[in-house]
């Protein structure tokens, strides 16, 4: 069973930078799409981007083109979130989920595999 391992997350001010790890084991990354998620309270799960087993990016929340990048490094098993620029609104919890054809989506519904998340909280 393929676990992934989100890590990267805290406190930080407006206008700052955060790098989120998800780290894969017991199966390599390869032939796995990636995308990163986020929930804040009250609301839904929302898809923010996601890189595909041949390293092509998707960005699913307009709000964070320009800020945030997606990238993977296959020696190391793991998928990066890179966040700056952060502002309030970026608050909320972070996860990772692998789905395994390859290909990216922004609905949690496609994802079958997610790590445990990673709290990111944006505040002066």
């Amino acid at each position: 069973q393929l676990q992934l391992a989100e890590s990267g997350g805290g406190l930080v001010q407006p206008g700052g930078s955060l790098r989120l790890s998800c780290v894969f084991s017991r199966f390599a990354l390869y032939g796995y799409a990636t995308g990163w998620f986020r929930q804040a309270p009250g609301k839904e799960r929302e898809g923010v981007l996601c890189i595909n087993s041949g390293g092509g990016v998707t960005t699913y929340a307009d709000s964070v083109k320009g800020r945030f990048t997606i990238s993977k490094d296959s020696a190391k098993n793991t998928v990066y979130l890179e966040m700056s620029s952060l502002k309030l609104e970026d608050t909320a919890h972070y996860y990772c989920a692998a789905r395994p054809h390859g290909s990216c989506s922004g609905h949690a519904t496609d994802f079958k595999h997610w790590g445990q998340g990673t709290q990111v909280t944006v505040s002066s």
